[in-house]
């Protein structure tokens, strides 16, 4: 079976399908738009959800689950929010079929829903609406849940993990007593985000707000952490929202005071998606597969035996299981493969395209010299070294690719943020070098939106490490008090 995938130089996009599908990590189902997770990629995305559920957890959130369809009244209740979903709804009418004269399964037109379901784009309406059974007093605050759910969002044009039609995610939903608490909770869900895709996923960030014109449908203000791909594209990494008392008054939620008084609740939502996914794939991976940070590797070391006869294969099993069994004790995922099926060659191959950090491989001779070949997938190096003090060492070295992963990712998102001060540098910049570029912006959405049309350049945000500085415009020549990020983007 040819692994052999098209060069990133010569089609970055088909690079991408390739690999996701040639690494057994999702395929196009028979359902148009929608992806199958298949286990690699699954496996991938359950490291994920462990580390991000920690975290959640530690910041004093619970995981609870909501329906997935709302009554289409819902939606109407909070008005920005049903504009800025409307066009990717999908909506249930009928709840049941039949058989027709000719034996085909048909809708039952009789069997028609006395109100429209919406399967859920996201959660707020059916959340808050069951929040308003739930808080009754300052005591009942602050309400901090999150849900792990299938969302479904009727996208045109698909590509597996950075855009489906349903895709998994978590939804964060909070409520609190004072603006300033869902301010800082908001904020602080927005660290949380960067602290794991910086941290384990090796991708490095940056935090900033959206203008008005990207903000979450329904949102006061969004938080977000922008992430830059290997061909110069943004990506969204995750989003943190600032709801205010929007979702509040369209629901009633209220609470009575220690004053006694009655208070709209003041509201946040986060989320986080499988497109991290395909950010952890754009960001690491080459043209011989993908590379993956050990600390979300299914298989952080895979060790292959090399051999003749079946004497030698129960000798090198035998060691090899010693050392898996050392390095299971450290909490590093290993296997060993001894598949008789597939030649020594072939499993390199293998492992290599799925990325797994280490491969040891050990012969006859090695086992001779008390040694192991070891393989590191993100170079691509070998060397021999010894058996004994091998599990400390590969330890030492998972955590080694860990960081140099980052710092790589870290010095080409730097090396691609560029300052423009003139629109010709703006479209140049983005024609020939692409990443972040660096401009003032007058702070309207009508020059945001021209920008956009002609460039497909948007604002990625409004970084938090911006300084004002006094500057004009790059688009109009008005004046302008800060710089912003923009950037073509997933």
């Amino acid at each position: 079976m040819s692994k052999n995938l098209t060069k990133r130089s010569e089609d970055y996009s088909k690079w991408y399908n390739e690999l996701v599908v040639k690494a057994d990590l999702a395929e196009n189902s028979g359902v148009r738009g929608c992806m199958v997770i298949k286990p690699y990629g699954y496996a991938i995305w359950e490291k994920m959800q462990a580390q991000l559920d920690k975290m959640f957890k530690e910041t004093g959130h619970q995981n609870a689950y909501f329906p997935l369809f709302i009554p289409k009244s819902y939606f109407s209740k909070e008005a920005s929010h049903v504009k800025g979903f409307a066009k990717e709804c999908a909506v249930v009418t009928h709840y049941r079929l039949k058989t027709d004269e000719k034996g085909q399964i048909v809708v039952d037109e009789t069997a028609k829903l006395e109100e429209e379901l919406i399967v859920r784009p996201t959660s707020e309406t059916i959340i808050w609406d069951t929040y308003r059974k739930w808080i009754q007093s300052y005591r009942d605050l602050p309400l901090l849940i999150n849900q792990w759910a299938n969302v479904v969002r009727w996208e045109m044009r698909t590509r597996l993990f950075l855009r489906t039609s349903e895709f998994l995610w978590q939804e964060g939903h909070t409520a609190h007593a004072t603006k300033q608490e869902a301010i800082v909770e908001a904020e602080k869900m927005q660290g949380v985000y960067a602290d794991f895709v910086e941290n384990f996923m090796a991708i490095p960030v940056i935090k900033g707000t959206k203008t008005e014109s990207e903000r979450f449908a329904g949102a006061i203000e969004t938080y977000c952490i922008e992430a830059l791909m290997q061909d110069g594209k943004a990506l969204q990494a995750g989003t943190s929202h600032f709801l205010g008392q929007n979702f509040a008054k369209a629901f009633d939620v209220k609470f009575a005071t220690k004053e006694g008084s009655q208070e709209y609740v003041w509201a946040t939502s986060w989320g986080a998606s499988t497109r991290l996914i395909g950010a952890l794939i754009m960001t690491h991976s080459d043209d011989n597969g993908l590379v993956l940070p050990p600390n979300l590797a299914p298989i952080q070391v895979v060790i292959v035996p090399i051999y003749k006869s079946e004497e030698q294969l129960q000798a090198i099993s035998k060691k090899a299981e010693s050392i898996s069994k050392e390095l299971r004790a450290l909490g590093i995922s290993v296997k060993y493969d001894d598949r008789d099926t597939f030649k020594p060659g072939w499993k390199f191959a293998e492992y290599e395209l799925k990325g797994v950090p280490l491969r040891l491989s050990i012969g006859p001779r090695d086992l001779e010299n008390e040694e192991v070949e070891l393989a590191r997938r993100d170079t691509l190096t070998k060397e021999v070294i010894p058996q004994e003090g091998l599990a400390l060492k590969i330890q030492t070295l998972l955590g080694k690719i860990q960081i140099e992963l980052f710092q790589k990712a870290l010095l080409y998102r730097n090396e691609h943020i560029t300052k423009v001060d003139t629109f010709e540098e703006f479209k140049e910049v983005l024609e020939n070098k692409g990443g972040f570029v660096s401009a003032h912006w007058d702070g309207t959405p009508e020059t945001e939106e021209q920008i956009k049309n002609l460039t497909k350049a948007t604002i990625r945000c409004i970084p938090n490490s911006t300084i004002f500085e006094e500057g004009t415009c790059v688009f109009t020549g008005n004046a302008s008090n800060k710089r912003v990020l923009f950037a073509k983007a997933y």
